[in-house]
């Protein structure tokens, strides 16, 4: 392994779980503003600039996150060799991961427009899908089980 890949591989891992951090944080916005009464509009609007905030943080987190894994993917080939079914998986996951940051900024808009139709309690198992995704990834990166 060369110190490039290493580096490579170690800043992708860092941005990762900053972006996973901040889609671990920003359904919990969505799960106070869900629980805000309608009157409340100074702490609504509070709530809402530091969900756009996390949201645009967040972004700026996993755009290096999504480039240095392509760096790694197609740089350093390795997607080359057997037994790389844990990496399809991965990818597939990563989409997941994606999708799902969008539909965070789906929710906010929703929030924004007061067109919110969820409860508290749905928006509670939302965030958890995070914590479900994101150790799915890391155990399949670590112990690559097919």
């Amino acid at each position: 392994m060369t110190t490039l890949y290493l580096w490579v591989k170690a800043l992708h891992i860092v941005f990762v779980a900053s972006w996973f951090a901040g889609l671990f944080y920003l359904p919990r916005f969505f799960v106070n503003l869900a629980s805000v009464p309608t009157d409340s509009h100074a702490e609504r609007e509070r709530l809402l600039l530091m969900a756009r905030r996390l949201y645009r943080f967040s972004t700026m987190l996993m755009i290096p996150a999504l480039l240095l894994g392509l760096w790694l993917w197609l740089g350093f080939s390795v997607w080359r060799g057997p037994g790389l079914g844990w990496l399809h998986t991965k990818l597939a996951l990563v989409l997941v991961a994606i999708g799902y940051h969008h539909a965070c900024l789906s929710l906010l808009r929703r929030f924004e427009q007061l067109q919110n139709r969820r409860s508290e309690r749905w928006f509670r198992v939302f965030n958890e899908l995070t914590v479900l995704l994101f150790t799915l990834i890391v155990v399949l990166v670590v112990v690559k089980p097919f």
